[in-house]
């Protein structure tokens, strides 16, 4: 009697391994060469990653993509002195591995200024970012426009509201600027006044813009325009993870427990 014939059976390819280890990344950027795209600069982090030999989750298996996330987005033309990068390996390394591997394929105008182990389980990075804060630094010839700016600070924080337009496209569109700011400070230094601003991050409003509260500060002050010499993001504040039940699920080579919630170089 004949066997009944089986079809030969499709190839398959192995499962994916899962994360076993997330490492947080602090990074300093350079001001990005004008015209670079957001997909430009997340291809060249790709690439990177591709080639630096670490067990990057997403690149088994053929899948082809690593498994990373920055904590929020900055404009090419604005520095950045510590910016937020999660990585899932689904193989552990050491500090040191991980550090030596990534400073060979760094993307041009990166460098790794800190990283650590981080919990698996911890919220997602971009929702975790509350806010942004600045540095711009005037030219010497704005430092007799401190004491105003500090005075104009003070009232457009005392504001219910600050109506105002920005482009989209080839139209304006109304918003509020008020719920973006969070804290304007105003230096006195030799070489210039230098201003430190807060800027909110909102998930639904989207974030509160450098240059426009600038422009508010500004016109605020008496309406003439700010000489800025030099704006750098200095910092990435993101907000406490929530606390859970069992303190000891926490613990583990991968917990944060202790670890302030902001990076500040």
């Amino acid at each position: 009697m004949d066997r009944p014939t089986v079809p030969n059976a499709l190839p398959t390819e192995s499962a994916p391994r899962e994360a076993v280890q997330r490492w947080r990344l602090v990074l300093a950027r350079a001001r990005l060469p004008e015209g670079t795209t957001q997909r430009a600069l997340l291809a060249s982090w790709e690439h990177a990653f591709a080639t630096s030999g670490l067990q990057i989750c997403g690149l088994d298996a053929g899948a082809g993509k690593p498994r990373y996330a920055f904590a929020a987005p900055l404009s090419p033309a604005i520095p950045g002195e510590a910016e937020l990068l999660d990585l899932w390996l689904n193989r552990r390394a050491p500090r040191w591995h991980v550090r030596e591997a990534l400073l060979a394929a760094l993307p041009e105008g990166w460098r790794i200024t800190d990283l650590f182990d981080v919990w698996l389980g911890e919220p997602a990075l971009p929702g975790r970012v509350v806010a942004s804060v600045f540095r711009v630094s005037l030219d010497p010839s704005e430092g007799s426009r401190s004491i105003g700016l500090r005075e104009a600070a003070g009232e457009l924080l005392a504001a219910a509201s600050l109506p105002r337009q920005r482009p989209k496209g080839d139209a304006l569109v109304a918003y509020d600027l008020r719920p973006f700011l969070g804290v304007i400070e105003v230096a006195s230094r030799l070489d210039g006044p230098v201003i430190r601003l807060t800027l909110r991050h909102d998930p639904e409003k989207g974030i509160g813009r450098p240059e426009e509260a600038l422009a508010a500060l500004a016109e605020a002050e008496g309406g003439r325009p700010l000489a800025v010499r030099d704006l750098v993001r200095e910092q990435i504040i993101l907000a406490d993870p929530p606390a859970l039940a069992d303190p000891a699920a926490r613990m583990g080579p991968g917990n944060l427990k202790g670890r302030r919630s902001t990076v500040r170089r």
